[in-house]
């Protein structure tokens, strides 16, 4: 596995295509793009928040080249801190590791070369799954914000996590 930054013309048809629902679509992104995902609406709310935080998009991409992951990642000069955010890997390849794999590269890459003390992310609780996998890679909860996020008729909390550089 490796990581790339995000090429539009290269990695979008593969994003596009992991998420085949509305709630998955909430869990992964907290609506931030809209769904289902379209070619400019995405780019719109990705350079968004690529210049309101500073960002940088990334994907994961398998030895052959292809797409199996993507996410966020900022730092705060400030703090000395970075942040993941909208993480998410191709359906097809959940439950096999490479969403670890993914964020272990991504740790590597904050530590190692942004520098950061600290990296942190937001997770739904209702995301147990992905919320498992951060814990099995070391992220700490740090404060849950209860009810904060309305899907339909579901109430979701927030739980920040973070993990500092070993």
């Amino acid at each position: 596995m490796r990581l790339q930054p995000y090429i539009a013309n290269r990695d979008f048809n593969y994003v596009a295509k992991w998420i085949d629902n509305e709630r998955d679509h909430a869990l992964w992104c907290a609506n931030n793009f809209p769904y289902p995902l379209m070619w400019e609406s995405f780019h719109d709310s990705l350079k968004d928040i690529m210049e309101r935080w500073i960002a940088n998009a990334f994907v994961a991409t398998d030895d052959c080249g292809n797409s199996i992951g993507f996410f966020n990642y900022s730092v705060n000069t400030g703090s000395n801190e970075g942040f993941l955010a909208s993480v998410i890997v191709d359906d097809k390849l959940r439950d096999k590791g490479y969403g670890r794999e993914m964020i272990q590269l991504a740790l590597r890459y904050a530590f190692e070369i942004t520098g950061v003390e600290l990296v942190e992310l937001n997770v739904f609780n209702e995301n147990t799954k992905a919320k498992r996998c951060y814990e099995s890679i070391g992220f700490v909860e740090r404060r849950v914000e209860r009810d904060i996020f309305k899907y339909k008729d579901e109430l979701w909390s927030r739980c920040n996590m973070a993990i500092s550089k070993q």
